[in-house]
């Protein structure tokens, strides 16, 4: 059991070392810019100390009142699109929030933050719906299970949100939008006890906020959603 274990938030500045040298990443990947705000340090921070990272990062974001309900109807439109394209991935509402869920099983090989062939077709459809909605934010979360220790769980975790956040970028996702965060095995999502619970666990989470100009849209009222 993990104990005061601290994650990091990684940024282009504090990631270029490791991109330049993990003989494993693509030149895109090297090249692509991650952005990061006060906003997503303030979201996984909550979500950490609650013991949900999601969640925290849902809460962090979340306006509320009337203006909060109409962003929550763009959520809403959003997440119905994402599951219509998506197969093999989680869509999930989380306040005013979407929640996406990957199994890393699809996205890499055991060890691995090299993308699939698969995951690459899966993350391009995600790519195309969130090209729709560009007033939004994402925070990309990597997890592991137990196995191997701390150290490489947590320097894995944050290969695979990186290599995530990196081909969304090479799909037109601006840069500016994403954050990433590494969590190693520090947030399971039920008890490291068996093989098909350590499946569960080793995932990546990607959590879709509403951005600034969104917000000041739903309070003007001129985000109408039809």
């Amino acid at each position: 059991m993990l104990k005061g274990k601290l994650f990091r938030v990684l940024t282009l500045m504090l990631i270029v070392s490791v991109l330049v040298g993990c003989k494993s990443w693509t030149n895109t990947g090297k090249g692509a810019a991650i952005g990061v705000g006060a906003g997503a340090l303030l979201g996984a921070g909550i979500g950490k100390l609650a013991g949900n990272t999601a969640a925290g990062a849902a809460v962090g974001a979340a306006v509320g009142g009337a203006t909060g309900a109409v962003i929550g109807k763009y959520m809403d439109k959003q997440a119905a699109e994402l599951e219509a394209e998506m197969e093999a991935a989680k869509i999930e509402r989380v306040g005013e929030s979407i929640k996406v869920t990957f199994d890393s099983g699809l996205l890499f090989a055991i060890n691995s933050s090299t993308l699939s062939v698969k995951s690459k077709e899966e993350l391009k459809k995600f790519s195309e719906v969130l090209n729709k909605y560009p007033d939004t934010n994402l925070f990309i979360n990597g997890h592991t299970d137990d196995t191997g220790s701390d150290e490489l769980n947590q320097s894995l975790s944050e290969k695979r949100a990186a290599s995530v956040a990196n081909y969304l970028n090479s799909l037109n996702v601006a840069a500016t939008r994403l954050t990433i965060a590494g969590f190693g095995e520090s947030q399971p999502l039920v008890e490291n006890t068996s093989a098909a619970n350590r499946a569960l666990n080793r995932r990546v989470e990607v959590i879709v906020n509403a951005n600034a100009d969104l917000v000041k849209a739903a309070e003007s009222g001129e985000l109408q959603v039809k």
